[in-house]
């Protein structure tokens, strides 16, 4: 009876961070869209995270300005490093050297990763029912992206900066985690917006950033870095930091391989593009292996 009370209890956070990956993987559109009008990455990143921090400054009740200690601080400051501007830039300028497919499988060994990761810091071996949903998981990502219209293109640099990305945002996360402990997802996510702020004036710096009213003030425009910020940063980032507060790091991070699937779902209604049974197969394989690791606890 425990058992089911608790497991009714958890099955909200799931379906949470199911609604905040179908909000993430909808974001590739809204950002390629503002890519084509002349923002830049970096131009993106940072009206979205100064949105988000704004939003989360005015939730914030009592204002906190630090953290408990100087360890934590350093902790949040890499939360904002890697779960900010790190990830993001790496993702987004991987794209200018290989294939948006390359970009998309190799951002999704991020549950792979994480598995590896917190299984070093645990000591332990993972249940082999999260093993086996992560590969099953992985290998429904690859049925969608490896399907008959793509071309096998190796770039070092471009797939090196996927593996960082990745790799970035399995070190925010196992961070978050150990945060979650002692402080609020409110608190967490606006430090992480600040310091993913902070750490983006350098890039901003050298790159210069666009401030043109002819660009910014049209509606097609602000809707989407309205979107960006308020709803797939604000809302989102602090909403999944509560998901692995409540569930295990790497069932929650196994949600992730759901992204490129829906991207490319999201393609074909909004944009047109092509949808063909190998697609459908890998979904299918993705739900498979997320049901899997989800029954599997560590």
């Amino acid at each position: 009876m425990n058992n089911i009370v608790k497991e009714c209890g958890t099955f909200r956070f799931h379906i949470l961070a199911l609604c905040i990956v179908f909000i993430w993987a909808v974001t590739f559109i809204s950002t390629k869209e503002l890519l084509m009008v002349g923002l830049s990455p970096s131009d993106i990143l940072f009206y979205r995270f100064i949105l988000a921090y704004i939003g989360l400054c005015i939730c914030s009740h009592p204002f906190v300005p630090v953290a408990k200690s100087l360890k934590d601080e350093a902790l949040l400051f890499m939360c904002g490093l890697f779960g900010g501007t790190l990830y993001f830039i790496t993702e987004n300028t991987a794209l200018e050297f290989t294939l948006v497919s390359n970009v998309a499988l190799i951002c999704s060994t991020t549950p792979l990763i994480t598995l590896l990761f917190q299984a070093i810091i645990d000591r332990k071996k993972p249940k082999a029912g999260v093993i086996a949903g992560s590969l099953f998981s992985l290998f429904g990502v690859a049925a969608v992206i490896f399907n008959t219209n793509f071309i096998i293109r190796i770039n070092p640099i471009g797939d090196l900066l996927c593996l960082a990305s990745a790799t970035s945002w399995t070190l925010y996360t196992l961070i978050i985690k150990r945060l979650s402990r002692r402080y609020t997802a409110l608190f967490i996510t606006r430090k992480t917006f600040f310091y993913g702020i902070i750490t983006l004036i350098p890039i901003l710096c050298s790159k210069g950033i666009t401030t043109s009213k002819d660009i910014l003030f049209t509606f097609p425009v602000m809707s989407r870095i309205l979107f960006l910020g308020l709803i797939a940063s604000f809302a989102c980032f602090m909403l999944w930091n509560v998901c692995l507060k409540k569930l295990n790091a790497v069932v929650v991070s196994n949600y992730i391989y759901l992204m490129p699937v829906i991207s490319i779902l999201a393609s074909n209604l909004l944009l047109g593009e092509s949808l063909n049974y190998m697609i459908i197969i890998g979904t299918a394989f993705v739900l498979s292996g997320m049901f899997i690791a989800g029954r599997s606890k560590q």
